[in-house]
């Protein structure tokens, strides 16, 4: 008996070395994205694992060691992205794995490691963003003719790269369609007199919440407006729905602006917070932050008032929630959960050029009806009516309920007749959410 325990034991021993040994993960495939905050590489795991990183000069390099992890056959970039040039994979003892990534400059590697989710699986993330990086100093804008400056409406197409946002059944991707919705809004607000588009996104590249709202403050954005796609687990659910920060995201970054004063480089409005004692910098931010949420609500009702002319709205007033890509307290900003990707039938329309041609008009009308009656100073809407765009774009204006065809001659300064010719119109009776073209005065 005592032979056959030490036996036993033997085996249960051998096969606990021989597990020990075994990796405990394996890299599977790796993909990147480049974007203006740098380059982002995804190494995708059969499992969760341990990690070391550093960063090497004299060739630029990243290296980063997993321990107990083995490689699948043909690891490899497809081709160098951004700051990347090569990615290096080799087996150390012990069962470690290398991966060397080589780089065109230098880089501050940040790394962490993302659980399952839908059609991913373990992640193990590496962001290179540049290793010299430039402040963020909002300032005020001057302006760029004689008649006022431009009204500049920052465009943040939710998620991107990494990030897919939701699915639909029929395979949509959210980040895909809110780019290509952020696309057109942006060609109609260009199209627009007296007011020009920044995107914030204009590719498949991952830009995180903060780094949106500085872009927005760097292009002196007026108006900042998030576009996204939403998801429930049921497939019934639907329409459109407007979302501005709450009071208690608001408190939340306040406090954290109260916290980083000293060493911010950002301005609230246009005035520095680091020389200003306690009481007077939350007096400020109070001040700035209740302005931008009142103008963020007043602009979301005309936004509202305008796409439910083309979409059905899922909640007839603003709604409230602490997005953390909507904190800018300076700035108005809202969040435009522009349908259901997860029922089907909004799904097909998110994927249609022609309701998202319709849907980006009527998000430039909306805004352009909250500036018209709120003009900022020193802009063209507040020194004189807009003048014909200089551009050949056409455009797109969307009718919302009550409005008459000679109140909307009168505020493009064209005539009645003139929008008749161009969309062939024999009548001037119009229906709620039909889209005119505005001819050139």
């Amino acid at each position: 008996m005592s032979r056959g325990v030490g036996l036993r034991s033997c085996v249960v021993v051998t096969l606990l070395v021989i597990g020990s040994t075994a990796p405990a993960a394996t890299v599977q495939n790796v993909r990147a994205w480049s974007g203006p905050e740098g380059t982002r590489v995804v190494f995708e795991l059969s499992g969760p694992v341990e990690h070391r990183v550093f960063a090497l000069a004299g060739p630029d390099r990243v290296v980063i060691d997993l321990p107990s992890t083995s490689a699948a056959a043909g690891l490899d970039l497809a081709e160098p992205k951004g700051s990347v040039t090569a990615l290096r994979a080799g087996a150390r003892p012990g069962g470690e794995l290398r991966l060397v990534l080589e780089l065109n400059r230098a880089a501050k590697p940040k790394t962490f490691l993302l659980p399952p989710h839908e059609e991913y699986g373990h992640r193990l993330v590496v962001d290179l963003p540049p290793a010299q990086t430039t402040p963020v100093v909002r300032r005020a804008p001057t302006p760029s003719t004689d008649h006022g400056r431009d009204i500049v409406v920052a465009i943040d197409a939710g998620h991107g790269g990494e990030d897919p946002g939701a699915s639909g059944r029929g395979g949509t991707r959210e980040k895909d369609v809110v780019l290509a919705i952020a696309r057109k809004l942006a060609t109609e607000v260009n199209a627009q007199p007296g007011m020009r588009a920044v995107l914030v996104r204009n590719g498949d590249y991952f830009v995180s919440h903060r780094k949106r709202m500085e872009i927005a403050h760097e292009a002196h954005a007026d108006f900042f407006i998030s576009i996204h796609a939403d998801s429930y687990r049921s497939a019934d659910a639907k329409g459109a729905t407007i979302y501005v920060l709450n009071e208690k995201g608001a408190s939340d970054e306040a406090a954290l602006l109260l916290a980083q004063r000293e060493n911010a480089s950002d301005l609230i409005g246009g005035v520095s917070l680091a020389d200003k004692d306690q009481l007077l910098a939350r007096v400020l931010l109070d001040l700035s932050q209740s302005a931008a949420l009142s103008a963020s609500t007043a602009a979301g009702q005309r936004l509202i008032r305008r796409m439910s002319a083309v979409t059905a709205m899922r909640r007839r007033e603003v709604q409230g929630a602490p997005f953390l890509v909507l904190k800018s307290p300076d700035i108005p900003s809202l969040l435009v959960e522009t349908a259901y990707i997860s029922n089907p039938r909004e799904e097909a329309s998110l994927r249609s050029a022609k309701y998202q041609s319709a849907l980006a008009a009527a998000l430039k009308q909306g805004i352009v009806d909250y500036f018209a009656a709120n003009p900022p100073e020193g802009s063209s809407f507040a020194a004189r009516p807009p003048a014909p765009p200089e551009s050949t774009a056409p455009v797109r204006h969307v009718i919302a309920r009550g409005e008459t065809l000679s109140e909307i001659a009168e505020r493009y300064r064209v005539t009645s007749a003139s929008i008749r010719r161009t969309n062939s119109l024999r009548t001037d009776v119009l229906r709620v959410g039909q889209v005119l073209t505005i001819p050139r005065g």
